[in-house]
């Protein structure tokens, strides 16, 4: 559930202590386990790393996510493909036609050179 309007967004205090510290576009990572804090305007430059429940994965802060929160752009799940020997074979098809592609993309511009 969205928070009460009222309350306004929530942001950690400390990332709110530690961003008054830095400078915009500061190289170094902001580490942070609040994954429910929103972003705030005045994060949009730095670069935090949002911990996923294994690592730290680094995310360089811009205006479109402002009002999201960090944990949305640090999954906390792998994704693993769907299928098994159907959907490998679909896969060596694609592969196949691409190759092919590119082997007639390539034919083209030989053909185009001025013959000696």
């Amino acid at each position: 559930m969205s928070r009460s309007s009222k309350k306004g967004p929530y942001v950690d205090p400390r990332l709110l202590k530690k961003i008054s510290k830095l400078k915009i576009n500061d190289p170094s990572v902001i580490k942070t386990w609040s994954r429910s804090s929103e972003i705030s305007p005045e994060m949009v430059g730095f670069t935090f790393g949002v911990h996923n429940g294994k690592a730290h994965i680094e995310v360089t802060i811009r205006e479109e996510m402002v009002g999201h929160r960090l944990g949305e752009f640090s999954p906390t799940t792998k994704f693993v493909k769907h299928g098994g020997k159907m959907q490998r074979e679909l896969e060596a098809g694609q592969r196949a036609a691409e190759t092919e592609k590119a082997k007639l993309a390539k034919a083209p511009a030989a053909s185009v050179l001025p013959k000696k």
